[in-house]
């Protein structure tokens, strides 16, 4: 399948590149350091380990995110948000992946966090932010429990942050509640003992890949196999891509734009993001025995075809958004950042990522070649 690379989506391109290593980077560097700090405040040892080890090794993803904080115009506010709900959902992650527990319980309840950070009303039991033992209740059956408020200030500055946006109305708020259901469902049942992954795994998709995606424009999750749309529920980025638009979209951006964007966004833009995250991971998700999603392909041949069959839905369907050349900029942006990292060469992936850089055309290289400069010098 061909795309049109125009001379607006090649500027873009070489906007964005500018835009994330000179305004972008820094901004969320003092953001990172300032959760940092919070960390400080850490009564308990493990907690705060797994905590700074998020912000340390998880950087990029934060970095990544808040590519959505320059369109049509740079939004500090967008990076506090972006950073702010990033940051919940890699300690989390940590929590749930690193601290030797697998009590799936006990992860459904830290993730509520998630979705109390995005909704604008009250947390229930609460009648406002979540100061004291109310943030506690997240730890509520996690054997540790003592984080200083850490995941309870990350929560409230997201929901200070949503309060702002002038379109985060009943349409978008309930597209980004669905969509963090989604990605706290997923990580609820990945992080179970390992016997019981994917038979929980494989039941989700059964109920849920036919209750949340309608055919259609930008749709087809039937077409996706259970493991193809656990990768696209494991994203984060159609939540900012609509943070942005309720920022930027006008006092009401239409049903019709939330709708497009969103099918867009889930399950191509964000199948494409977190294949490619396992795809470059395979080797170390091996040795750590953790669960990883592409390596359910049948083999190579299929492994190729799937992830070329993403990209180009993500950028089929990306070109029929408002300001098309920045939703294929990320689409662009994503194989450039994941297909720089060395773990392609070490994997024996260079051929595939050659494959998929021609399908997102000359744009998508030029970004490949300046994230591997960015990697060099240490800014990405």
């Amino acid at each position: 399948m061909s795309h049109k690379h125009s001379r607006e989506t090649r500027w873009s391109a070489a906007r964005l590149i500018r835009a994330m290593s000179l305004w972008v980077v820094p901004r969320v560097d003092r953001e990172l350091a300032r959760w940092r700090g919070a960390l400080e405040r850490c009564p308990d040892p493990e907690l705060r380990r797994q905590g700074l080890s998020s912000i340390r090794h998880k950087r990029f993803h934060a970095i990544g995110g808040c590519v959505y904080s320059l369109d049509p115009r740079p939004s500090s506010g967008l990076v506090s948000l972006i950073v702010a709900y990033q940051t919940i959902s890699d300690y989390l992650d940590n929590l749930c992946d690193r601290a030797g527990v697998d009590d799936g319980s006990a992860f459904a309840r830290l993730h509520q966090s998630m979705l109390d950070a995005v909704t604008t009303a009250p947390p229930a039991g609460t009648t406002g932010p979540l100061d004291g033992p109310d943030a506690d209740d997240y730890y509520g059956l996690y054997p540790r429990k003592a984080d200083g408020g850490y995941l309870g200030s990350l929560v409230d500055e997201c929901r200070r942050q949503v309060a702002r946006l002038p379109a985060y109305h009943a349409a978008i708020e309930a597209k980004v509640l669905r969509l963090a259901r989604l990605y706290t469902d997923l990580q609820v049942r990945k992080h179970v003992r390992t016997e019981n992954r994917v038979p929980v795994l494989v039941e989700w998709w059964r109920r849920e890949g036919g209750a949340t995606g309608e055919e259609g424009e930008g749709g087809g999750l039937s077409d996706l196999a259970w493991w193809e749309f656990a990768a696209a529920s494991g994203s984060t980025l159609a939540i900012f891509a609509l943070f942005n638009l309720a920022a930027h979209g006008g006092p009401g951006p239409s049903p019709e734009a939330v709708e497009r964007l969103s099918r867009a966004y889930f399950p191509w833009v964000c199948g494409v993001h977190i294949l490619l995250d396992y795809l470059i991971d395979q080797e170390e998700d091996a040795r750590e025995g953790d669960l990883n999603l592409v390596s359910f392909y049948r083999d190579a041949r299929e492994r190729r075809e799937r992830l070329g069959y993403f990209v180009d839905r993500a950028l089929e369907s990306t070109s029929r958004l408002a300001r098309p050349a920045f939703h294929q900029g990320v689409v662009k942006g994503l194989l450039a950042m994941y297909l720089s990292d060395p773990k392609v060469t070490a994997g024996g992936l260079d051929g595939l990522a050659a494959f998929l850089l021609d399908k997102a055309g000359p744009d998508a290289r030029s970004m490949w070649r300046a994230c591997r400069f960015l990697r060099r010098v240490g800014l990405l």
